[in-house]
Parts: structure tokens; C-alpha cells; sequence
């Protein structure tokens, strides 16, 4: 009897070495992006669409550039001082809104009346702890003011001059309307209506994209940030200003808690840039996140399923980012391109572009 129960109990013993194994070799090669298992990462976005190397000066693809690290070192800065998640997403995000490059804060498109009307949301994943904001027209840096409406109210989402109010309640910093109009988004709004205005009655909608990128990109355009901290506290931000030309009272996915942005410590952090209508429709931040949690998939492969399949079957153009609390990253698109970038250590942020560049470190 003793015989067969030390048999039984070595029996055991080995069959959970090879699972111990089997499982390290799948952590191994579901993981994101190098290095393994970092302290404190940061990953940002500034927007997905038609972005070719044929259609960017070198002038330009710089400035793109040096504007991304610019936000990655602003982020990754409050990281390695020991500051949270929170404080580093809304750092590196900022940067983006006060630069005209970017569809968010001082780069934001027209609305169809020319206006400029901006959006953000902001979520902690620690306490799932959420701000968002719609249809903002005076306040310097959405994203203060989502983070406000987390901190500071007893709601999540707040909209048009109600927040504005809120805003100003709050001391946030207020500019003119006029502080968000930049002549190229407008000719780029003059365009897209003339545009329309051409369409012949036979021609399709697919084919009058394919004929103007202009016309397809005014669906996309967005920045983000997601970030973990020294605590392992996962957060993400994103602010737009919209779609190009976009009627009366439309809201995109951005301030949509689950679809643009979504951030639990359990699985990961997300941040969302594209055709927002689709992703409210996948629900794209939290369906990544489920898919973790339920499915037992590693950040890679539920980032992929939800960008690169559930998205493409339903025709939804862009891309995310997102990281867990171990700093994996992951950054699929299903675009032309996608301004993006990630940082580990300072001073060695990593920025991309187009399709065709090595992520890897």
C-alpha cells in the first residue's frame, strides 16, 4: 500500500513540473513586447489612418516624431519618480492636445459647423475609478477635466455646457474656442464637403474613400496613453476632437467607458483610436479585457482577435494600445498606419509610424 502511494504521490509530483513547464513556455511565447516583466511601462497613441511613407516629408515624419517622444518622456518622467499611472497618462496625453499635429486639444477637426468640439475619458485600474467628458468647446485639456469629473464628482460622464461649467468650478485652465482652430483642419473640413458635395449618384461610398484619403481619414484620429506604475496600477487616457464633419450632437467612442477607454488591474489597460461607431459596437476596451479574464488569453492575443478579426469583420478601421500590470504591451492596428510608441527606461523611448516597423526592442 505504501508502495503504491509513494508511486501516486511521484506521479504527481512529476505531472506538475510539466504543467509548471508547459505554462512558463506559453507565458514565454504569448508575451508582448520586451523587456520581460518591467517595474513601470508607458505606451501612447496619437491617431490611425491612411499614413504612408509616400504621402510624409521627412520634415514632417520627424516632427511626428520628436512630438511622440516628447510625450512618451513627459509620461514616463511622473513613472520614475515613483508617481502613478493616473498622473503619467495624463502627462504624456497633454502633450498631445496642445500640439496642432495631433486630433485632440489644440489639433482637433471641425465639426459640419465648423466648430471644434472635444472629447476625453480617463480610467484607473485599481479602483475602476472612471472620468468622461463630451462636446467640450473652451476647456484647454479635456483630459483635466475627465479627471476631474473622476476626482472631483460623484458621476462619470458629463457633456457639453454642463462640464464646461464643472470646468470652470473645478479652476481648470479655459481658452477661447478660437485657441482650438488650426487652418489645416479646416481646409481639411472645406474639402471633405466639396467632396461630398461631388459624389455622384452612381458612385460608391467605398470607391469615393478610396479615392480621397481625406474624405476616408475623417472618421479617424484620436491620442492615447496607458501606463503602469511602481504600484502595478494600470491607467489609461485618450482625447479626440471627433470625426471630420461630423453632425450635430454625434459622440465617438473615446468618453464611451469600455469601448475607447478601459483600465482594470486584473487584465490591462486600453486606449482606442479609429471609426468610433464601431468600437462602441465591439466594445472594443472591454471585450480585450474579458477576453483576458474569461478565455485566459495573454494581452497579444486578445488585443489581436478584437483589432485584427472581430473589428475587420464588421468593416472597423484603427487600432489600440494597451499594457498589463507586468508592462506587457501590445499595439495592433488593422490601418494604414498608426502613430505610436512605448517606453521601459528612460531615454530609450521607441516611436512608430507605418506598418513595416519592427516593435520589438
Amino acid at each position: 500500500m505504501k508502495k503504491i502511494t509513494h508511486f501516486f504521490l511521484i506521479s504527481l509530483l512529476f505531472l506538475l513540473v510539466i504543467s509548471c513547464a508547459e505554462n512558463s513556455a506559453k507565458s514565454a511565447e504569448n508575451n508582448d513586447l520586451p523587456p520581460e516583466n518591467p517595474k513601470i511601462g508607458l505606451a501612447i497613441h496619437g491617431g490611425a489612418g491612411t499614413i504612408k511613407r509616400e504621402n510624409m516629408t521627412p520634415e514632417r515624419e520627424k516632427a511626428y516624431r520628436e512630438k511622440l517622444q516628447e510625450s512618451l518622456e513627459a509620461g514616463y518622467a511622473v513613472l520614475e519618480k515613483g508617481g502613478s499611472s493616473t498622473d503619467a497618462v495624463i502627462a504624456a496625453v497633454k502633450v498631445m492636445e496642445d500640439s496642432p499635429f495631433f486630433n485632440a486639444g489644440h489639433g482637433a477637426v471641425f465639426t459640419n459647423e465648423g466648430k471644434n468640439e472635444l472629447d476625453a475619458a480617463i480610467m484607473e485600474g485599481a479602483s475602476k475609478n472612471a472620468g468622461a467628458v463630451a462636446s467640450i468647446t473652451n476647456v484647454k485639456n479635456p483630459i483635466t477635466l475627465a479627471h476631474a469629473v473622476m476626482n472631483n464628482s460623484p458621476h462619470v460622464f458629463m457633456v457639453g455646457g454642463g462640464a464646461e461649467k464643472f470646468a470652470m468650478e473645478q479652476n481648470l485652465e479655459i481658452v477661447d474656442p478660437a485657441y482650438f482652430r488650426d487652418e489645416q483642419r479646416y481646409e481639411q473640413l472645406l474639402k471633405i464637403i466639396d467632396t461630398e458635395k461631388q459624389q455622384l449618384d452612381h458612385s460608391s461610398q467605398l470607391e469615393l474613400e478610396l479615392q480621397d484619403p481625406y474624405f476616408k481619414d475623417r472618421k479617424f484620429g484620436t491620442v492615447g496613453a496607458v501606463a503602469v506604475d511602481m504600484e502595478g496600477n494600470v491607467a489609461a487616457a485618450t482625447s479626440t476632437g471627433g470625426m471630420t464633419n461630423k453632425r450635430y450632437g454625434r459622440v465617438g467612442d473615446v468618453p464611451i467607458i469600455g469601448a475607447g477607454t478601459y483600465a482594470d488591474n486584473a487584465t490591462c489597460a486600453v486606449s482606442a483610436t479609429g471609426h468610433g461607431e464601431y468600437f462602441i459596437r465591439t466594445v472594443v476596451g472591454h471585450e480585450i479585457a474579458a477576453q483576458m479574464k474569461y478565455l485566459d488569453k495573454s494581452l497579444k492575443d486578445a488585443a489581436d482577435d478584437v483589432v485584427m478579426k472581430q473589428l475587420v469583420e464588421i468593416e472597423g478601421e484603427g487600432g489600440i494600445i494597451a499594457i498589463d500590470k507586468y508592462g506587457n504591451i501590445a499595439m495592433p492596428f488593422n490601418s494604414e498606419g498608426m502613430y505610436r510608441g512605448y517606453m521601459y527606461e528612460k531615454g530609450k523611448g521607441k516611436t512608430f509610424i507605418y506598418k513595416d516597423e519592427d516593435e520589438k526592442l
